[in-house]
């Protein structure tokens, strides 16, 4: 075949594609980009390189006939998928919520987001960021004590402490909670998504009520929620338990989950809800501004 007739036969293909193969091929690549983007985050992306390498084996395997090698990774991959979804489920689960939490493809490729979706998605991933970091040190029975600041200002508070403004990582709170840093043993306090001090003095309640079983960090976490309206998060030194503070309450016992629905409540379900009633939103911060 000459050049002309593959010239020829190449002209020919371009024509034959349609609007449809090129967004069918643009959805596709999107798809394999987002899979791999969340894999690559993850300790299952270094299984990805041995489930290729074992599917590279297979084809070989079919090509030279080799039946006993064939067979024995056909069992293989049968058994596999079951072991995978038990071995990754954390990273499967975290994988469906971003999926469940982020908008619907098309609508984010082709509709530009209002300033209320950007904070609530940047919201979202810092708080996804904080219950892993969470879960982490329950696990590994790390205390930590995490300020979460909202309309009530902590200058005081921050005044006691170190600037870091920093994103929000688990393994960065990790950090900063890891025994014998200089900052592990103080709160961390986290403004508008982002991680600004660290090692931080809270005043201690002085409510009598309390057991004798919660420690300083419980009793630091209760006392500031007994003057602001910030949300301390504590994570027990000698138990892993993950508890939750708000107006001189706490609530204990949490897992992973439970602590993103209440964060997400407290943080993300006001947006929504002030995005609903524009006028209103307006009105209370006009009055919040003129208090200022």
């Amino acid at each position: 075949m000459n050049f002309s007739n593959l010239t020829n036969a190449f002209l020919s293909i371009v024509q034959s594609i349609g609007i449809f193969d090129v967004l069918d091929i643009a959805i596709i690549t999107i798809i394999i980009y987002r899979v791999l983007s969340l894999l690559k985050k993850t300790r299952a992306f270094q299984l990805l390189k041995g489930v290729i390498l074992v599917l590279a084996v297979y084809i070989l395997a079919i090509r030279l006939k080799l039946k006993t090698l064939k067979f024995l990774i056909q069992n293989l991959l049968q058994v596999g998928l079951i072991a995978l979804l038990v071995v990754f489920q954390p990273e499967v689960r975290r994988a469906l919520e971003q999926v469940g939490n982020a908008n619907v493809l098309m609508a984010n490729l082709f509709k530009k987001k209002t300033p209320e979706q950007a904070e609530i998605d940047r919201l979202r991933k810092a708080i996804a960021a904080i219950c892993d970091g969470v879960e982490k040190m329950s696990e590994d029975r790390t205390g930590a004590l995490i300020v979460m600041e909202k309309f009530g200002k902590l200058d005081t508070i921050k005044q006691s402490g170190t600037f870091v403004n920093a994103d929000i990582t688990p393994e960065i709170i990790g950090t900063i909670f890891y025994e014998g840093t200089p900052l592990h043993d103080g709160a961390t306090i986290i403004h508008d998504g982002r991680i600004t001090h660290a090692g931080c003095v809270l005043p201690l309640s002085d409510n009598l009520e309390i057991s004798k079983e919660m420690g300083t960090r419980h009793r630091a976490a209760l006392g500031l929620s007994e003057v602001s309206d910030a949300i301390p998060i504590v994570v027990s030194e000698e138990t892993g338990t993950i508890s939750f503070a708000k107006n001189g309450v706490l609530v204990r016992h949490l897992d992973r989950q439970s602590l993103y629905d209440m964060l997400t409540k407290e943080f993300i379900q006001p947006i929504i809800d002030s995005s609903e009633k524009p006028r209103q939103t307006n009105f209370l911060r006009r009055k919040h501004n003129e208090k200022q």
